[in-house]
């Protein structure tokens, strides 16, 4: 989700199931612990007993909510799934928090949901013209919706039935009287991971979620694939066309944890090679390299180590800044930026500084932190992004800005080096992305990651979102 009142997308949203252990509901709050940075807008469980299921759904963070013996007293049962969020379609309200519930013909359906639906519109007034209610705005709910209405009489068939009527990137978790499921989308480009505690079968958006349960990694849930966990043990299925898996790059530039696992490596490993890359590509004067906090850390490391160019803490974060400041007052949002950043004058004052960051989204923010860099005495003032410029807005799940406020949509590199106020401006090219993602170079004809973003290839058509997008500015 994009917010805006920052210049960062936000992070999605993050799944967890665990099967079979009398601590579901205790295990599934760490795991969403682990999982906050995907979403911090709210958090739901809902676990089941072996005769009835049980949910509670808080707007908040999880250890605001989650935290005491009464709320999980009220989660009985060895099977849940949990769901952390920050609202890429749907509001912001109550009713829109999952994982949502519904009481099927063929029994309970609790499903989280990561990712976007892109023909929503379509599904959603199809289904209300033939009489369907919708409770939420979420697209979630199609999912629901969709398996309540199938002809099919197995449960996983009507899954599939469903599945193939929706179109977008999406990772599922799934609880059923019997079942806990996992599903990723044909092309993969959310995240699910399958792993194993104590006999228990676990499934999560990240591996950070597994090591604070203490689970063991097994492995990815793979594209296309339906993975289905009962007392008889896990069966795996791929009933979707095969398509070459195309994983999210910005689950490794930006979204996910940097001790997360991705394909053999930790995400932090990722990073810190965007940063080694971005130092071979330009060639700058300095006397130190800051990160801008958090995100900036890990790829700064990595072009310090390769320039030579010492590292410096010269920004400093702080971490409790709560969700009162999402939304505040013009007259606390005009220091905004203060809020969350303070300058080390110490490591700036009458030096050449390198910032660093992983992305640059409208350009605000960055451009106020340089100001805050210049008037803490800095010489010169340098902004280096670890990826290519965000030249298209994300469809996928993740809320971003319209073309006319990507600043790099909108403006070319002498006018955004302007903007943000910074001597010079500098991007990672997107062959210098890929080979820190570990190819040889980007595949034009498949390639090896979804990086719309910066490319405009979009693996599955958007132009359902498109079209709405503009009457809705028109």
């Amino acid at each position: 989700m994009y917010c805006k009142y920052t210049d960062r997308y936000k992070d999605e949203c993050g799944v967890f199931g665990i099967f079979g252990t009398e601590e579901a509901s205790v295990l599934t709050t760490l795991g969403l612990h682990s999982l906050q940075h995907r979403g911090q807008e709210g958090a739901g469980i809902v676990s089941f007993d072996g005769n009835n299921f049980h949910s509670v759904r808080k707007q908040g963070l999880v250890g605001d909510n989650f935290n005491n013996t009464n709320i999980l007293s009220q989660l009985p049962g060895k099977t849940a799934i949990g769901h952390v969020r920050y609202s890429t379609t749907g509001e912001s309200k109550p009713e829109n928090l999952q994982p949502l519930f519904a009481n099927l013909a063929i029994g309970g359906f609790a499903c989280a949901h990561n990712g976007n639906l892109t023909n929503t519109y379509s599904i959603k007034k199809k289904l209300v013209e033939s009489g369907s209610i919708f409770q939420t705005s979420s697209d979630t709910e199609i999912i629901l919706q969709l398996v309540a209405r199938s002809k099919k009489k197995k449960l996983i068939d009507k899954l599939i039935d469903a599945l193939n009527q929706i179109k977008g990137a999406y990772s599922l978790v799934i609880l059923t009287n019997k079942k806990l499921i996992g599903v990723r989308d044909p092309f993969g480009i959310r995240p699910l991971v399958l792993g194993e505690k104590d006999g228990s079968p676990v499934l999560a958006s990240e591996t950070c979620a597994l090591d604070m349960i203490g689970a063991k990694y097994i492995r990815d849930v793979e594209n296309g694939e339906i993975v289905i966990i009962t007392e008889s043990g896990i069966e795996s299925i791929k009933p979707f066309q095969k398509v070459p898996e195309r994983p999210c790059i910005f689950e490794r530039i930006y979204f996910a944890s940097p001790d997360s696992i991705v394909g053999n490596k930790t995400v932090y490993t990722y990073r810190k090679a965007l940063g080694e890359q971005l130092a071979n590509e330009n060639n700058i004067t300095a006397d130190v390299v800051v990160p801008i906090p958090d995100s900036g850390v890990s790829a700064a490391i990595g072009f310090s180590q390769k320039s030579f160019i010492p590292f410096e803490l010269g920004i400093i974060r702080s971490h409790y800044v709560g969700r009162t400041f999402i939304e505040p007052s013009q007259t606390i949002r005009q220091f905004g930026v203060k809020l969350k950043h303070s300058v080390n004058k110490s490591c700036i004052e009458n030096k050449k500084v390198i910032l660093i960051d992983d992305s640059i989204v409208r350009g605000t923010t960055a451009s106020k932190i340089v100001k805050m860099v210049y008037e803490a005495g800095a010489k010169e003032v340098h902004l280096g992004i670890s990826c290519p410029p965000i030249m298209h807005p994300d469809f996928y799940g993740i809320d971003t800005p319209n073309y006319n406020e990507l600043i790099a949509s909108q403006s070319d590199l002498k006018e955004m080096t302007k903007l943000v106020g910074a001597q010079s401006l500098f991007f990672l090219s997107l062959s210098g992305t890929y080979k820190a993602m570990g190819c040889d170079e980007r595949n034009p004809e498949t390639p090896q990651f979804t990086d719309h973003c910066f490319t405009g290839e979009y693996p599955i058509n958007v132009s359902e979102i498109l079209e709405i997008n503009k009457k809705i500015n028109e």
